[in-house]
């Protein structure tokens, strides 16, 4: 009888969170801050992917605004997804005198990611970092980075290239990570386009996953008891086939993680 009750009551409950989670997406569409986005063709492909897993998904840019507007906006958005795109200046993780050996760096963008980061973290939101995203959220939390892997790294594993979507590697998927409990795969051909990588990974993460020459490709929260959903990689999944893992299994987690963290805030919030 105890057995049925509880049986009962863990139905009752399942249903009473999809309802939720019905409501959410019917009446009230998911929105993700994006860094940097459009107008900027190279970033048309994150629309794309986003809005490949649920098309009422609303995409709140944030690289036109001051940083104050930007910071407001975060209050309105449930998730924060950050892009690819130039290297990070090196004097934020101590190696200003790398400088000249950087390619182009935006103070700008520096700036307001530091402080979206800080802010999601703030409101316990999904955050998801792409590429230059991994290495900023490395960097935020006291990492640091390789300037230029050619001539800091002994490998001959090619990580960047002109022709960016031919530029292919393996890559090994950590054990007990979230990252493999999610693409359910050890092993997987990434693409790549980055000089720069992270180095010394912050404390608060753990890697999750490393090109065949050791280089970091993945880095997740070290212990995610009672964190927001993070996950950050250094290839990029939003030019990957959806049918990839790599790709698709990471947009799926993402999302579900927004969902579900929205409808965790309603019900806080009853």
């Amino acid at each position: 009888m105890k057995k049925h009750i509880q049986s009962t009551k863990l139905l009752f409950s399942l249903l009473i969170s999809l309802f939720l989670l019905a409501s959410c997406t019917q009446n009230e569409p998911l929105k993700i801050a994006l860094s940097k986005g459009y107008p900027y063709e190279p970033y048309q492909n994150y629309y794309t992917w986003i809005k490949s897993a649920d098309s009422t998904i609303q995409v709140q840019e944030m690289y036109n605004y001051q940083l104050e507007e930007a910071l407001k906006m975060m209050d309105d958005c449930d998730a924060l997804l950050l892009s690819g795109g130039a290297d990070i200046y090196p004097g934020r993780y101590g190696k200003e005198a790398d400088t000249a050996r950087c390619g182009g760096f935006d103070l700008k963008r520096d700036t307001l990611e530091f402080a979206l980061i800080k802010k999601a973290m703030e409101m316990e939101i999904p955050i998801f970092g792409i590429c230059r995203g991994q290495q900023m959220l490395n960097v935020a939390m006291g990492g640091t980075l390789y300037i230029d892997i050619p001539t800091d790294y002994d490998t001959t594993v090619v990580h960047r290239m002109k022709t960016t979507y031919e530029c292919i590697h393996d890559m090994y998927v950590e054990p007990n990570t979230k990252l493999s409990w999610t693409t359910a795969i050890i092993k997987g051909e990434t693409n790549s386009n980055h000089h720069q990588a992270v180095e010394k990974i912050a404390d608060v993460f753990k890697v999750a996953a490393r090109s065949s020459d050791g280089l970091i490709e993945s880095i997740e929260w070290k212990n995610p008891e009672e964190k927001a959903f993070l996950m950050a990689v250094q290839w990029h999944p939003e030019r990957m086939d959806l049918s990839n893992p790599l790709s698709g299994n990471l947009l799926e987690a993402f999302i579900d993680a927004v969902k579900e963290s929205v409808i965790a805030k309603k019900e806080d919030a009853e």
